[in-house]
């Protein structure tokens, strides 16, 4: 990521943020300002989300509150949207990846995924100026999907991979919903091989944070060290399109 980037995170959920963490400190970290709007986040849990965002040096977040079950591609919807592109101006866009999307059975995932592209586009053009005095059009800026099922980029985070679980250790919500989660999936003999002492924890919050650290290591570890990376941690991501070189890089 070159220096003095604009980087505007478009998420669906508040935990994206952290997800997405790693490119969105190091941009801040290289001279870039790093930004993030999340179209569902329930009201307690915004103010976590706000914290982790502060940690990862996030200049600003921005709450559209969607509602759970209803996200379409109405004219309004949209609005929401390109109003935030236009008023930040990003020379990069990270959100979620289309194919993804598709296979999550989280709910507003597919609904969501359209309406992300659908307003990226608009943004660019002559849509809703008269509802957004002094927003001009923004052309399309690159874009970065996040944990893609076929990355073509992988995001060196080593240098802030603290920095991150910082960040995560904010979601207080987030962690006690998946520890109601994983103490459901998993039995007793699995949970314990994946984070000893795990039977000796005392709530939810304690076991969701406990596997999440485990989970986040795994992962940026497959997609830096693990896979004959250059990296200890990394975040991987695909980019939309190609790369457009001067000439080859190494």
């Amino acid at each position: 990521m070159a220096k003095g980037q604009k980087v505007l995170f478009l998420g669906v959920y508040g935990m994206e943020v952290v997800e997405c963490g790693g490119a969105l400190a190091k941009n801040v970290l290289s001279g870039g300002e790093s930004y993030a709007s999340i179209m569902l986040c329930r009201e307690t849990s915004q103010q976590q989300v706000k914290k982790a965002a502060e940690i990862l040096g996030v200049k600003e977040v921005s709450f559209l509150n969607f509602q759970y079950g209803t996200v379409d591609l109405s004219v309004e919807s949209k609005k929401k949207l390109i109003k935030v592109i236009r008023e930040v101006k990003p020379d990069i866009i990270i959100t979620q990846d289309p194919d993804h999307s598709f296979h999550d059975l989280d709910p507003d995932r597919r609904p969501a995924m359209t309406l992300l592209l659908e307003s990226i586009a608009l943004a660019s053009r002559d849509f809703a100026l008269e509802d957004m005095p002094g927003l001009l059009p923004h052309p399309i800026p690159t874009i970065y999907y996040m944990t893609p099922h076929h990355p073509n980029t992988v995001v060196d985070i080593t240098e802030v991979w603290e920095k991150k679980e910082k960040a995560m250790d904010m979601l207080e919500s987030q962690m006690e919903f998946s520890g109601m989660h994983f103490d459901e999936m998993l039995d007793s003999k699995a949970v314990e091989a994946l984070y000893p002492g795990y039977s000796q924890l005392t709530n939810y919050h304690e076991k969701g944070r406990a596997i999440h650290k485990v989970l986040d290591k795994a992962v940026h570890v497959y997609h830096g060290l693990a896979t004959h990376g250059h990296f200890a941690f990394a975040e991987a991501y695909r980019r939309e399109g190609n790369f457009h070189l001067s000439e080859l890089i190494v």
